[in-house]
């Protein structure tokens, strides 16, 4: 009775998205920490994890979609500006933080209600 609502196809895509953005975070993490290293090269989630999913969502595929974990990779598209070879800017990853922080915080509660209605059918408790 349980696994049909986790495995709807809206809680499966939540939280493969929420463990992206935990995943991200890391990564800025990283760049930020990294960003006076010479050198490093700016990392984030691989960009063939959103298309993956994108692709497989549309497929139906929801098998696939709980198999498919997202991985970091460097950011091909950043560009170093800087003659040590170091391709984080510092503005760029503070931003990339913010957009970060709230798109976890709607994933957050849209896995947490998922749950919180599952809590309420069983007990019949709101609370």
């Amino acid at each position: 009775m349980v696994d049909p609502i986790f495995q709807s196809q809206n809680y499966q895509l939540a939280r493969k998205l929420l463990d992206a953005s935990v995943l991200r975070q890391e990564a800025i993490a990283s760049n930020i920490a990294n960003s006076e290293t010479p050198g490093y090269r700016r990392l984030d989630v691989a960009t063939d994890f959103a298309s993956q999913l994108r692709s497989l969502v549309a497929s139906g595929d929801m098998k696939s979609v709980q198999e498919l974990q997202p991985h970091l990779a460097e950011d091909a598209n950043a560009r170093s500006m800087r003659p040590d070879g170091n391709t984080v800017e510092l503005d760029r990853e503070l931003l990339e933080m913010n957009r970060n922080t709230v798109d976890h915080s709607f994933l957050t509660d849209l896995v947490s209600n998922n749950i919180k209605q599952l809590r309420m059918a069983i007990t019949g408790n709101v609370s």
